[in-house]
């Protein structure tokens, strides 16, 4: 029975891409993260010096 489950690769092709997604969605996090607070910072001063 293992070794029928171990030959199957239906569903390997699905994991795969889950994998690839879930790292693509892991470096957007880590990027919004990262540029988050200084693109906040600047665009905020920026608008706020517009304003007066």
């Amino acid at each position: 029975m293992i070794s029928r489950f171990a030959g199957e690769t239906n569903g390997a092709t699905a994991i795969e891409y889950s994998m690839v997604a879930a790292g693509i969605a892991g470096v957007v996090v880590a990027a919004v993260y990262a540029l988050g607070s200084a693109i906040d910072t600047n665009f905020y001063g920026a608008l706020v010096s517009a304003w007066r």
